[in-house]
């Protein structure tokens, strides 16, 4: 589930944090047998351009068999990597070349390469980078699965909520607080606004809202309380110490004019402000 952004925004990111001029890189077949070279920054010809590298060869072949990071100080003299894509890359002038996987879960989706034109050894902080730039994509990418199957699972209960069965209302309720610890983990703001927006659909399946007097997170805290979570299981999932969980409950309790944990979340259903 890559986008078609995906790849150029994580190749900037790479140049960015690792000073290196070229950055490039392209999706994994899904049959995971070869990778396509589809996206580039800072390459001087277009000898790479829509390269296939087989799984197995060649640097980025390895990252995709080994799901792990690889590195050459000088690629067409490098005697642990298959040479069969010497012309292309002499071509481009590369020398040093670090490679990274982009994974989800056990599969690399992709491979993000970066390089310059001398024989120079790449340091572990470059690498590093490259690597926390490769596990925010997978991350990112790893939630978009995530949302899209949640979706649509639940989008024909959302669309007929009048005749949903009360065991399919308890899908919808976890559904909802699933993508509010989503949205809480994504560092994404373009897909924690999505993610929240989705979680508001979810919501107006319910009888029309009042005006709602509850902060996004004091919600988040009452949709993990909505789904048996305690104070410390919230506060995991939302990325919070248990005491801040505490506190939006209470605050919550204050709004609302409640006294309790379920009283807060049944008083929250019946107004609207949760599914």
């Amino acid at each position: 589930m890559l986008e078609t952004a995906d790849l150029p925004a994580a190749l900037g990111r790479i140049r960015r944090v690792t000073g290196l001029p070229v950055a490039f890189g392209g999706p994994v077949a899904a049959d995971a047998r070869h990778l396509r070279l589809t996206d580039f920054a800072g390459t001087a010809t277009v000898a790479l351009h829509g390269l296939v590298v087989s799984a197995g060869h060649g640097l980025g072949g390895r990252v995709v068999t080994t799901a792990r990071p690889g590195r050459v100080e000088d690629y067409a003299a490098d005697p642990r990597i298959s040479h069969e894509y010497d012309g292309p890359v002499t071509a481009e002038g590369l020398r040093a070349i670090v490679a990274v996987p982009v994974a989800m879960g056990g599969s690399v989706l992709a491979v993000l390469y970066a390089g310059t034109r001398e024989p120079i050894a790449v340091g572990g902080r470059a690498l590093d980078a490259m690597a926390r730039v490769a596990l925010r994509l997978g991350t990112e990418v790893t939630v978009r699965r995530e949302v899209a199957r949640r979706m649509a699972e639940l989008e024909t209960a959302a669309a007929r909520h009048s005749d949903t069965s009360a065991r399919e209302w308890e899908e919808v309720r976890l559904a909802h607080a699933d993508l509010r610890t989503l949205a809480a983990e994504t560092p994404d703001p373009a897909l924690k606004a999505r993610l929240q927006q989705i979680s508001d659909r979810l919501v107006c399946a319910r009888p029309a809202a009042e005006a709602n007097p509850l902060s996004p997170r004091e919600l988040d805290v009452l949709a993990m309380v909505a789904v048996g979570c305690g104070n410390a299981e919230a506060a995991r999932r939302l990325g919070l110490l248990p005491e801040t969980v505490k506190s939006y409950l209470r605050n919550a309790m204050r709004k609302l004019g409640t006294h309790g944990r379920m009283e807060t979340v049944v008083t929250a259903r019946r107004l609207g402000f949760l599914p």
